[in-house]
């Protein structure tokens, strides 16, 4: 049986490549370190757990969902969002439960995007922003993000002709996998280039509660947003929910209502239950949150600090739990990245994973604990003495 042309054109997901060549040395009875994929080691906290269970036993969830995300949900949303970056959303239109922010990103450019469309994706990147494009019939455009631009997409550098044809254009900060974050000015340049060129911009914030110093931007906390931009949510990562599958996106009317229409002819919505757990974290995330935080940045501050010791180098990160590193003179990330698991039984995720621009760099998921983290660094240290 032939696949789809639409199917040909995808590449293995990254991730399932580095699971089959994981499990091969597991098979063989390896000491595996994983710290490829972004997937928090940390339970779901106690509290949300058991608002879950209750809610399972409520018969009324065991419908049908709403596709567009319960109310209560929805409202649970939109006041995060206020107290969190000062912003208004109505939850009846502006609102929208997904089933997880990834499938919202890969299901969006179905709303917007013709066969021919280009869509701007930034580069190196989460898979999904290209991906969804393929599907869509659309043409990816890559913009580098590199290390000499503190990982921002140089705007001015595209074409007259590429712009023409373009529909979107997708951000990603704090962003994955290079751990920079998006300063206002940034974020003004962005939608004063989405507005002159009629291009619908769509953040993925998945981790802007996921910060370190300074609380990461919304998209919307910038004059001018609401008028061209949509913005994807997760749970996932704030709340170490990544299997409970949720999240939502606010923005523009339009842009919104038009995500929506695709998942109501696509999905059932998220299980009720899941969502009456996700309001409650959304209402008490202030407090929920920050020892969660707390873990990630212990691991920050020790990881970066034994690398930078080791002679690698890496632009510390202010928000994510990720770190971007240059892999060392003389290798490819392939290479390198496959010596690592060959050798030292330590995963980590080449950057050219995440596009050709990631090519000489390898990220690290700080996915495990601090005593796990200093075996990985002594394996990394008899490495480099070799």
């Amino acid at each position: 049986m032939e696949f789809a042309e639409r199917l040909k054109k995808v590449p293995p997901y990254l991730f399932v490549e580095i699971d089959r060549l994981k499990n091969e040395k597991l098979k063989k009875g390896a000491d595996i370190i994983d710290l490829g994929i972004g997937d928090p080691d940390l339970p779901t906290p106690s509290e949300i757990v058991e608002v879950a269970k209750k809610a399972l036993e409520n018969s009324a969830f065991h419908r049908y969902p709403s596709n567009q995300g319960s109310e209560f949900f929805r409202k649970a949303c939109a006041n995060y969002m206020k107290r969190r970056f000062g912003v208004e959303f109505d939850p009846e239109t502006e609102v929208s439960a997904l089933i997880g922010s990834k499938e919202g990103i890969a299901h969006f450019p179905l709303a917007f995007v013709n066969p021919g469309d280009v869509v701007l994706c930034p580069e190196p990147a989460y898979p999904v922003y290209h991906l969804g494009t393929l599907f869509a019939g659309g043409e990816p455009y890559y913009l580098p993000l590199l290390w000499e631009n503190n990982f921002f997409p140089d705007l001015g550098s595209i074409s007259k002709e590429v712009l023409e044809r373009a529909k979107i254009l997708w951000l990603n900060y704090p962003n994955n996998p290079t751990g920079a974050v998006a300063t206002r000015e940034f974020f003004a340049e962005a939608i004063s280039f989405a507005k002159r060129y009629g291009l619908i911009l769509a953040h993925d914030a998945a981790y802007v509660e996921m910060y370190f110093e300074e609380p990461a931007l919304s998209i919307f906390e910038v004059d001018g947003a609401r008028d061209v931009a949509i913005e994807f949510h997760s749970l996932s990562k704030t709340f170490c929910m990544t299997g409970w599958r949720i999240g939502f996106a606010v923005g523009k009317k339009e842009l919104v209502q038009g995500l929506a229409k695709v998942k109501s002819n696509i999905d059932s919505g998220v299980f009720t239950a899941i969502q009456y757990a996700g309001a409650y974290a959304l209402d008490n995330l202030e407090r929920i949150v920050p020892p969660l935080r707390a873990v990630f940045k212990e691991r920050r501050d020790y990881l970066a600090k034994a690398l930078q010791e080791l002679g690698f180098e890496l632009k510390i990160p202010q928000a994510t739990f990720y770190l971007w590193v240059k892999v060392p003179k003389g290798f490819t990330s392939t290479d390198f990245c496959r010596k690592l698991l060959e050798e030292l039984d330590l995963v980590v995720t080449p950057g050219n994973g995440f596009g050709a621009s990631g090519e000489g760099y390898f990220r690290i998921a700080l996915t495990v604990g601090v005593d796990t983290l200093k075996k990985a660094v002594e394996r990394l240290s008899s490495f480099v003495i070799r």
